[in-house]
């Protein structure tokens, strides 16, 4: 209930965001009409059209983002006559072709000249389902959070009802604004006989709205503008109301509260095991436990691991276990060898199970990685944290645990933990990047001219990139669903990135036969700001799939352009990452 909750309240604030600006003048065409036969209709029908196509975006393949595209096509079409026949009404008289007299009868009911309400009530529910297929609100966190949870657990009824709170949230707001502008635009008519005036004043905002979806403004510059908008007020709504998030936990004296937050879900459903037999909640009664979700290429998790290692092997002889749940995010994380190198390379000796098919998640009910969960020996969940960070307070609950279960630790001090590599702490405070992946099916600020061409071979053109946090391809490439692959030598990537690290989870063709690179930073050899998986000249080789870390940037922190050449077809690149 709360996350319909977030999704709604996070739609009601997209009034304030500068990616609804694309819509208003959709919608304070019928400002001067009965908002029951004119205005709602709209609204509504604006509302389900983007819960339903958000919804094949989220877990739909190449057949969704065509199908899509082509919807859009024709909705600008639609409301490009319609904005042509408020600006000059001479149009509608004049029309006898069946589409211009469909217009004509649009245009006449926005003006009220359609006498009954049923005809009224058709033609806005019409123009509402045109608007929603154009409709590309700012993906902030609330939005993000749903987007990111119908991606990973696949369409359901509950995926389609968060999307639609959400858009009944910004059709909210709308029908505010709707309301307050009716009577204003009523009052100028009255007062000043300006209905002809007004009339042509919509159909050029209309216009300008057609021309700013055309252009991809929507979902480029408004986008970049709206991440410094609503996204605060959205992340304080989450830490405020979400479950499961660092600042949802319960703090008393600046110590973790643990609460009871139910039995030990089952560990059944794991693919296989590495480092252990199969374990079980029932086998486990008696120890503490530490159940730790990650996935390898997951920046994030590869922050925590460190700690994680290093509680696993201090409060071993005192009876905690560690498990750790790899829950794949991309396919090749399915691979049981990939995950056995991941495992080796990182040093990891306790218990992993491979859950593949997501069962362990969905028995917790989790959404994030890492996610830690810490369970007494009771087999009772006492606390949880979600994300990086707060690892001293992580720590103290583990010790109180141990000390519940008459095994209280020797000493209370905490781990000293110092990353290195990609495992070393983010530097938040200049990182103004956020993650973002390559396929289509959940890529965002793709600058590429003409944007993607799913599913197939496309030759790509990328210019200077305008802004930053988009990114684009050149060369050819084909882009899928969850990530590009590189069908010539020759292709690149660019990135204009805010952040000390850039990383790129890559991976080598079905071959697998390695793929050199060359990176560039504003168009030069990295030199002292190249990262672990490149040397000084900018040059590497992508020999598994995997995060590679590409750019450490060692003085100050600005906006700055990312390159990477590939010498060799077949490369896979699949999400860019910040630290």
């Amino acid at each position: 209930m709360i996350l319909f909750v977030l999704s709604y309240l996070g739609g009601v604030l997209t009034i304030i965001s500068p990616c609804i600006l694309p819509v208003l003048p959709f919608v304070f065409a019928r400002a001067d009409q009965p908002f029951l036969r004119s205005g709602l209709p709209m609204l509504i029908g604006m509302a389900v059209t983007f819960a339903g196509v958000a919804t094949l975006a989220a877990v739909g393949g190449g057949w969704a983002v065509q199908a899509n595209g082509l919807g859009r096509i024709v909705a600008l079409a639609v409301l490009a006559l319609f904005g042509l026949l408020l600006l000059f009404p001479s149009l509608a008289d004049r029309a006898t072709r069946p589409l211009v007299a469909m217009g004509a009868r649009l245009s006449r009911s926005a003006e009220g000249d359609m006498g009954g309400s049923s005809a009224t009530f058709s033609a806005s529910l019409l123009l509402g389902v045109a608007t929603g297929l154009l409709w590309a609100p700012c993906a902030g966190p609330v939005l993000g959070l749903v987007l990111t949870g119908a991606a990973l657990n696949g369409a359901s009824a509950h995926t389609s009802l968060l999307l639609l709170a959400y858009a009944l949230g910004a059709a909210t707001s709308l029908a505010l604004a709707l309301l307050v502008g009716g009577k204003v635009f009523a009052a100028m008519k009255r007062s000043i006989g300006l209905g002809n005036g007004v009339r042509r004043v919509l159909g050029v905002a209309v216009l300008a709205g057609v021309a700013a979806i055309a252009l991809g403004l929507d979902t480029g510059l408004l986008t970049c503008l709206s991440l410094s908008g609503t996204a605060q007020v959205e992340e304080r709504l989450l830490a405020r109301f979400r479950p499961g998030t660092p600042a949802a936990s319960a703090m008393r004296a600046g110590r973790p509260e643990l609460g009871d937050e139910g039995a030990f879900p089952s560990l059944a459903g794991a693919s296989e095991w590495m480092n252990s037999p199969p374990l079980s909640a029932e086998a486990l009664r008696g120890k503490v436990v530490l159940v730790d979700f990650w996935t390898y290429s997951c920046i994030n998790c590869l922050r925590s691991l460190p700690y994680v290692r290093a509680w696993a092997e201090k409060y071993k002889d005192q009876g905690l276990v560690v498990i750790g749940v790899h829950a794949p995010e991309f396919a090749f994380e399915k691979n049981p060898a990939n995950v056995s190198r991941a495992i080796r390379d990182l040093g990891i000796s306790y218990p992993v199970a491979l859950d593949n098919d997501r069962a362990i998640w969905r028995a917790f009910q989790n959404l994030y990685w890492p996610a830690h969960y810490f369970i007494d020996g009771k087999g009772r969940i006492r606390y949880h944290h979600f994300g990086e960070g707060d690892y001293a307070e992580s720590e103290r609950v583990i010790q109180r645990l141990l000390a519940e279960n008459g095994n209280a630790p020797p000493s209370l001090e905490v781990v000293a933990v110092k990353g290195s590599g990609v495992g070393e702490a983010p530097q938040k405070a200049t990182n103004r990047s956020p993650e973002t992946y390559l396929g289509y099916s959940r890529g965002e600020r793709f600058a590429s001219a003409g944007g993607y061409v799913p599913d197939r071979p496309h030759s790509y053109v990328l210019g200077q990139l305008p802004g930053r946090n988009d990114w684009g391809l050149a060369g050819s490439w084909t882009a899928g669903p969850e990530f590009v692959s590189l069908d010539a030598a020759g292709g690149r990537i660019a990135f204009r990135f805010h952040a000390r690290d850039l990383h790129l989870v890559l991976g080598p063709g079905p071959q697998g036969r390695p793929v050199r690179f060359r990176v560039t930073v504003d168009g030069k050899a990295p030199s002292g700001d190249h990262g672990m998986d490149a040397d000084a000249a900018g040059q590497g080789t992508v020999t598994t799939q995997r995060l590679y870390q590409l750019v450490r940037q060692q003085g100050t922190v600005t906006d700055r352009t990312f390159t990477i050449e590939f010498l060799d077809p077949g490369v896979q690149a699949f999400a860019f990452t910040f630290g």
